[in-house]
């Protein structure tokens, strides 16, 4: 596959890359601003990719400033979208970025993608934003959604929930402050994730919108203990109620019944796996 992965420098973005490209895929990475569009429209002329991997994004919730949300999420991926229109030879599959934050706080688990979105922050807002955009493309593109539910590896930022924690068990912190401790989340490893997006990028019908998840909720307390049983250390945990979002999606999993009755069943490393393989990262590079 030509591929052209937007956010190629980002955390999801070079796992992707390397991951593509270790299978065998000519892989370009976009340097052109999303906000630039005649860069845009010149760069991608000049890439004439065949498959289109977007990724770039503003994707930490708590980010300061709510308009980037808005610039970059919707109107960076309607200009990306407006440079690929104009291609005289069409891609053969599109793959949009969303997020299952888009689901907001629902009574339904495992959710599938039948749930009516109702998000709770802008972030969620700005993504669910841009699949109704995306939408009004279809008669011109062929593309489609993911909504990836939590996942997480090396190279993730600390402002992430996992890097946060590998960060202070690597170094033996004494303590680490968190939000709300009563979560669950979807921990998967971003090699999962690659591995559904280069299979989708073969399989996924126009139009459609796949849960990139594996229905297997962790409790953050069931985190905090793996680690320590990993590390030897144990952490004294102290609630910051600054930290705990009023909004918080206390329980995140997604049904991945579409997802494999399309792409087949993707192994998925365990937790275990996952976060050692963090520890090995985080201590191999301080």
């Amino acid at each position: 596959m030509k591929l052209l992965v937007t956010g190629a420098d980002g955390f999801t973005g070079r796992h992707f890359t390397a991951y593509a490209r270790a299978r065998g895929h000519e892989v370009s990475a976009l340097q052109a601003d999303l906000k630039d569009c005649d860069a845009l429209h010149q760069e991608i002329a000049q890439a004439a990719p065949e498959f289109v991997v977007h990724l770039a994004a503003i994707s930490f919730v708590g980010h300061a400033d709510a308009g980037t949300f808005y610039d970059v999420n919707v109107i960076g991926t309607l200009n990306l979208l407006d440079a690929l229109a104009a291609l005289a030879q069409l891609p053969r599959n599109i793959l949009l970025a969303s997020s299952a934050n888009v689901y907001g706080n629902c009574d339904q688990s495992p959710i599938s993608e039948e749930q009516v979105p109702t998000p709770v922050n802008h972030y969620a807002v700005s993504k669910l934003a841009m699949e109704h955009m995306a939408g009004t493309y279809l008669d011109r593109l062929p593309l489609f959604l993911v909504r990836p539910f939590n996942y997480t590896g090396p190279g993730q930022a600390e402002s992430f929930l996992i890097p946060k924690l590998i960060a202070h068990f690597s170094r033996r912190a004494e303590t680490v402050k968190l939000g709300n401790l009563d979560v669950e989340r979807e921990f998967n490893d971003v090699r999962f994730v690659c591995e559904a997006y280069l299979r989708l990028l073969e399989k996924a019908k126009p139009g459609e919108i796949y849960n990139v998840c594996t229905n297997q909720p962790v409790a953050l307390k069931s985190v905090l203990e793996l680690l320590s049983q990993l590390t030897g250390h144990r952490l004294q945990v102290e609630v910051n109620p600054t930290l705990a979002r009023s909004n918080e999606i206390h329980r995140l999993c997604g049904n991945p019944a579409k997802l494999k009755s399309v792409i087949g069943e993707i192994p998925s490393p365990a937790l275990q796996d996952t976060l050692r393989w963090m520890l090995d990262h985080a201590s191999s590079t301080h």
